[in-house]
């Protein structure tokens, strides 16, 4: 596997830790993404890392985020995975199995998603529409609605799928939806909710799995 382990070595992140991680580096977690010319039939997409998932290296790592207690319910995973000090090479060997992929919108560590700007979420927007050109998943899953109207300048987008059309570049081949955040700050959803959301959009994926792709996989 090409991600890196955790910066802490497998302990907890103190409160020093965590602000050490809140820079502008933009590359402040690694992806969970397959050798390249391998489809993915799912790429989940953050909208950026929180300091503690910068800290260990570990997407949806924070204590409490409903993230990966959903998956597993939905049945996405066949067992709960814990990421909170770091994520194993056994469940990142799992989870491109299963052909679930995981990214974020922007790279740069925040305490809180809603401290990005305008401007970097709109230039995420189009990179992502260039990563999804070249990686082609069956489906790309959007885990934030308030950013993903912003990134894709679509302030009436709701949750749920979307029509592909509406974002210029997009794959026509590539399904589109919407979830919500999963944080614990999200009062709006608990896990059974999320886990019928990922459901749904699981079985999309599936569906989207007989569909060619809109060009070759890279090699």
């Amino acid at each position: 596997m090409s991600r890196r382990p955790s910066p802490l070595g497998g302990r907890k992140p103190t409160r020093a830790d965590l602000d050490a991680f809140a820079t502008d580096n933009p590359n402040s977690l690694d992806d969970v993404l397959p050798p390249p010319g391998t489809q993915l039939r799912l790429l989940i997409v953050g909208i950026n890392p929180g300091l503690w998932t910068a800290a260990v290296n570990a997407p949806f790592a924070r204590p409490g985020n409903r993230f990966w207690p959903s998956l597993h319910r939905a049945g996405l995973t066949d067992h709960e995975i814990d990421a909170s000090l770091g994520l194993s090479e056994e469940d990142e060997v799992h989870l491109l199995d299963r052909g679930i992929g995981i990214t974020n919108l922007v790279g740069r560590a925040t305490a809180r998603a809603d401290e990005l700007s305008r401007e970097e979420l709109r230039a995420a927007g189009e990179r992502l529409v260039e990563r999804v050109t070249v990686l082609q998943p069956r489906t790309v899953a959007i885990a934030g609605v308030t950013a993903f109207r912003t990134a894709f300048a679509l302030p009436k987008a709701q949750l749920g799928q979307q029509d592909p059309a509406m974002i210029e570049g997009w794959p026509g081949s590539v399904g589109l939806w919407v979830v919500p955040q999963p944080s614990g700050l999200n009062a709006h959803e608990n896990i059974d909710t999320l886990a019928a959301k990922w459901r749904a959009v699981w079985a999309s994926a599936v569906e989207q799995a007989g569909r060619p792709p809109s060009r070759p996989l890279p090699s």
